[in-house]
């Protein structure tokens, strides 16, 4: 066997262990996918007197992208095939923020950075996890948030915090994949409003 179809082979198997996935990415991936509608049960104690803006999270390439990612190793992500989200993650992320916090009544108004309104405070994050990965013999699609709230006159920061979830995937199949996404992401979305909820407000 000569050294150029061994290393074809070597490579053939090696990508072959990571089920479903794949480095080549389609050009036109046939299947869009998204999250499921959002069922968060938070509600605030009380409406806060504030209108809220959620700016879509920064985030580099690859996590800014519409493309589905695994993260089999520490050094290396992957494409799932076929498929993508319907947007960007980061926009992704950013519509079940604004829907979760909508939903929760913790504020008086709150929108997206689509939106030219003005608001009293700005939600400024940054998406730092959006991939699977592999634990054993389980996939976990992991999400991280980091956050800010920023007075929107002042520009000063009232509060910041860092979030971090992980929700197990019942199969390798990308329709299970995306479920354990979209559990992931409202788990986080309602930690977002919690955080949200406490912020600058007065000790009792």
């Amino acid at each position: 066997m000569s050294l150029r179809r061994a290393a074809y082979v070597a490579t053939t198997v090696f990508l072959g262990t990571i089920t479903g996935c794949t480095v080549f990415p389609n050009l036109e991936p046939p299947r869009v996918m998204d999250f499921a509608a959002p069922s968060s049960d938070i509600r605030a104690d009380q409406t806060r007197p504030l209108s809220l803006r959620v700016d879509t999270p920064y985030a580099s390439d690859p996590l800014g992208t519409n493309r589905i990612l695994a993260k089999p190793t520490p050094l290396e992500f992957q494409i799932y095939p076929a498929v993508r989200w319907r947007d960007t993650a980061p926009v992704v992320m950013r519509d079940l923020l604004v829907e979760t916090l909508r939903e929760s009544n913790g504020f008086s108004l709150v929108i997206s950075d689509t939106n030219p309104a003005n608001a009293d405070w700005t939600l400024v994050s940054e998406l730092t996890a959006f991939h699977t990965e592999y634990q054993a013999e389980n996939i976990q699609a992991v999400i991280e948030l980091h956050g800010l709230l920023v007075h929107n006159q002042s520009r000063k920061t009232l509060c910041a915090s860092s979030f971090q979830v992980q929700e197990r995937s019942e199969s390798v199949a990308i329709e299970q994949v995306v479920e354990a996404f979209s559990r992931a992401g409202l788990e986080l979305s309602e930690s977002v409003v919690r955080w949200a909820g406490k912020c600058h407000q007065p000790n009792p």
